[in-house]
Formats: C-alpha cells, structure tokens, sequence
C-alpha cells in the first residue's frame, strides 16, 4: 500500500497533475470492509490531500456515523481520479482510464466486502460504460461482482442542491452497515 500510495502522490501520468496541490491517495483501514468510491477531489481536499473533507465530506461522515460507519473504523474512502480537475468539472475519459489502475489496485489491497459508489460520475467510471440508468433508479440495489456486493447511491454534494436526496443517502448507509453485520455473522 505504501508503494502505491507514493505512485499516486507522485503521478504525472495525465494532464491533472499540472494544475493539483496535492493528489488524494484515500484513508481509511487497509482491511475495511467496505470501499467508499467518490468521483473526484475538490477544493478542500487538493489543498490537504484527504478525500471528502469539505462540506459534502462533512455530511458523509455525519451520516455514515449515524449508520455506525466510519473511515477511522470501517471504511476506506477513495476516488476515481486522484487530482482535482479544474474547476470541480468532471473528470475526462482519458483521465478516469490513466487513474483507474490505481483505484483498482486499492481495491485489491484493501479487499472489501462491500462498495459503496457516490453519485452517477463514479458509477458510470466504476462500470466503464455509459449508464442507461439514472441514479435515482438504481441507487439503493446490489450487484455483485467478483466476490464483493457493489451499491450506488446519490454523492452527498447532490443533497445540496436538493436536501430530498439526504433520506436517500442514509437508507442506503444503514443497509450497508446493515449487510456488513450480517457477512460478519455469517
């Protein structure tokens, strides 16, 4: 984890590097069991190199603590692209395919059980297609794919703009703190 983590710090591999103060490698336990994937980094983070750490990284941890997760205990938080793209827009194609290497690295070392994709951009850039779906009609569902239960959900920047998102968001938190009780049972 430490190599790769220095490869992220230091990657040069697309144009994004030009304009960060710091590419967001991701926190949490490397053995969470589960994986919070967003779609990229943004003011805050660029300037302290943490992921979701300004106002709608705020409100994701108050509501994955209100679920009973968190990135100290039991989540490991990363991101699509690792470099703020200019101006928050969204990252490009040939950004998401030079950077997703590295997420799906992440994914091997921490192993989790369970991902948690936030907001369409990281759902369309996990799955590598265009989405026939909108969000707001998958959000909520599990699919899984190799040995892991993957879920989208609205990202908690989307609650800004229209706070009837946030129930949403937090149904979908409990019924992962839900399931990852029950593969610990089980």
């Amino acid at each position: 984890m430490a190599s790769l983590r220095e490869t992220i710090l230091s990657c040069q591999a697309c144009p994004l590097y030009r304009e960060r103060n710091l590419a967001v490698f991701g926190e949490g336990p490397e053995n969470a069991p589960l994986m919070v994937i967003g779609e990229g980094p943004g003011a805050k983070e660029d300037e302290l190199g943490r992921p979701f750490v300004g106002r709608a990284g705020k409100l994701l941890d108050q509501m994955m603590e209100q679920a009973g997760l968190s990135r100290e205990k039991n989540a490991f938080i990363a991101n699509i692209v690792k470099c703020r793209p200019p101006k928050n827009r969204v990252p490009k194609k040939q950004e998401v395919q030079t950077c997703f290497p590295y997420l799906e690295e992440q994914i091997e070392l921490v192993n989790p059980k369970l991902i948690l994709l936030l907001g369409a951009t990281a759902l369309k850039s996990y799955r590598g297609t265009p989405l026939r779906d909108k969000i707001s009609d998958i959000r909520g569902s599990w699919e899984k794919e190799n040995n892991r239960l993957v879920m989208a959900t609205f990202h908690p920047a989307a609650v800004f703009r229209n706070p009837r998102y946030k129930p949403f968001i937090e149904e979908d938190l409990q019924a992962i703190a839900d399931k990852l009780k029950e593969t610990a049972a089980g």
